[in-house]
């Protein structure tokens, strides 16, 4: 008898090892790299499908979402047997599985112009649609500011005032305001229900103004404050009830080339002195130093970018009534999309690199991003923050993981350099603008160009993607607004 028990547990045994040797230890974790349980046994013929229907019950969403997956930064297509037999991975080892959620809808890519709007009679030099993706603006270097009736595709308003080119313009989160930038260093605010200017000029900048940024809308509502950037090596924060400048930033020892106001209510501002200050905004404190460029800052993008633009609208476009509603919206995309990570921010210079930082938590960087072969032009977070795309006057756009800074694609297609990126509200898209004339579609998923967007007659310096991710506009040197529809 015990001969015979003995030879049933052998065979139960073997029966274990097949089993064990037909599955695959996997670690889920999230894009931050916290696990997701235990490390556990799973099939090696599940595939995405099954891992997605296994987050959503480990995560225990009542509304199933959509996932991704990567295994060291690839993504997970197939099912795992497959991966590891292409890749030959070891099944002794832990197979880490990163699982990144998806936005629920999904963006349609544009392909074609829908308009080309003839108004400005210099460059166009900047386009931003509001946050409900509603109302559209430009600047130009005919110092005109002028908001786009997208609907009949016609100029609404022409907005005179400024002295020289305008620079840059940025559309308050509450969508209640646009202010705007010059060349000769004066500020203005508009009405986007008139075209109006909302009092005179706000003066105080000694040379040019190189960025804008409001204050984020689940800090404070209805929005009041933002904060300008200056070739005099100022940073400026307004109100713009009192029509003053509030507080002075001043400590760094050459142009300031950019500024963001970050979530967590800290102004982080990039200069050509090579270093990066961040500041709080009661006093105007400066509270950290970013050092490590060997060259100009050029650009800065913040993680949270996307929900701080865009305040209490998404896709969806839907209104609020009250400040106080907005606001509690607005907190509320705020703290889902940023989670329990720190605000990130990315630095592009020219240099030729970029780091990435959590300056909430280290003065140092977290990662040194190295790849471009010419200066970084134009740096922006994907909407959900996983993805940050660079734009490089090497012709090339590159795709880096968000959360690591690790390198992930290169976008080749341009001939000329890189002028600006947009990203779709979905982050399955990337739209890009050129010294080439022409405005390209890439695609996140498979890496490729998505669509080849020629039309303008001549450099292409500003594109933005509405936030309701229905169109793009752009606008350059042909002095011709084109809108762009799927």
């Amino acid at each position: 008898m015990a001969a015979i028990a003995m030879e049933v547990e052998a065979v139960e045994d073997q029966q274990q090892l097949i089993e064990m040797n037909n599955n695959v230890m996997c670690q889920l974790a999230d894009p931050e790299g916290t696990p997701l349980g235990p490390p556990m046994y799973l099939p090696q013929n599940a595939g995405p499908k099954e891992l997605q229907q296994m987050v959503n019950k480990l995560l225990n969403n009542e509304e199933k979402l959509p996932y991704v997956f990567y295994v060291s930064d690839e993504e997970l297509v197939v099912q795992l047997g497959s991966y590891l037999q292409k890749h030959k991975v070891s099944v002794e080892k832990v197979l880490t599985i990163v699982y990144q959620p998806q936005a629920v809808f999904r963006i349609r890519s544009v392909s074609r112009c829908s308009a080309t709007i003839a108004g400005h009679t210099e460059a166009v030099l900047s386009v931003a649609f509001s946050p409900d993706g509603r109302q559209l603006a430009s600047g130009s270097g005919d110092t005109t500011v002028r908001f786009w009736d997208q609907n009949t595709q016609t100029p609404l308003f022409t907005c005179t005032g400024h002295k020289n080119w305008v620079l840059c313009i940025a559309w308050s989160p509450d969508g209640k305001h646009l202010v705007s930038g010059s060349k000769a260093g004066e500020l203005q605010c508009w009405d986007p229900q008139t075209g109006k200017p909302s009092g005179g000029p706000l003066i105080g900048h000694k040379k040019w103004i190189t960025a804008l940024s409001w204050e984020p809308l689940h800090l404070k509502a209805p929005c009041r404050r933002f904060v300008s950037s200056s070739k005099d090596g100022d940073a400026r924060i307004w109100d713009i009830s009192t029509r003053k400048s509030v507080i002075c930033l001043s400590g760094h020892t050459l142009a300031v080339t950019c500024v963001k106001w970050g979530g967590d209510g800290v102004i982080y501002t990039g200069s050509q002195d090579c270093t990066i200050k961040v500041w709080e905004t009661s006093q105007g404190k400066l509270i950290r130093e970013l050092k490590g460029h060997g060259h100009w800052v050029n650009s800065l993008a913040l993680s949270t970018e996307y929900v701080l633009r865009t305040g209490a609208f998404d896709h969806t476009a839907k209104q609020y009534s009250s400040p106080e509603e907005m606001k509690e919206v607005a907190l509320e995309r705020y703290n889902k999309m940023k989670g329990n990570a720190p605000e990130r921010l990315v630095s592009g210079s020219d240099d030729f690199t970029m780091f990435l930082w959590e300056p909430a938590v280290s003065k140092h960087p977290k990662t040194r991003m190295t790849g471009h072969q010419q200066l970084v032009n134009h740096v922006y977070f994907s909407p959900d923050g996983q993805w940050v795309a660079s734009a490089s006057f090497d012709k090339s756009v590159k795709l880096w993981n968000g959360i690591t800074g690790k390198f992930v694609a290169a976008f080749r297609g341009h001939v000329g350099p890189v002028y600006q990126i947009s990203w779709s509200a979905d982050s399955r898209l990337l739209v890009s603008g050129s010294k080439d004339s022409t405005l390209k579609v890439w695609d996140i998923r498979t890496k490729k160009l998505k669509q080849d967007l020629p039309g303008h007659a001549d450099e292409v310096f500003a594109v933005d993607w509405s936030p309701d991710g229905e169109k793009v506009a752009s606008g350059g040197r042909d002095r011709v607004l084109k809108l762009w529809m799927g």
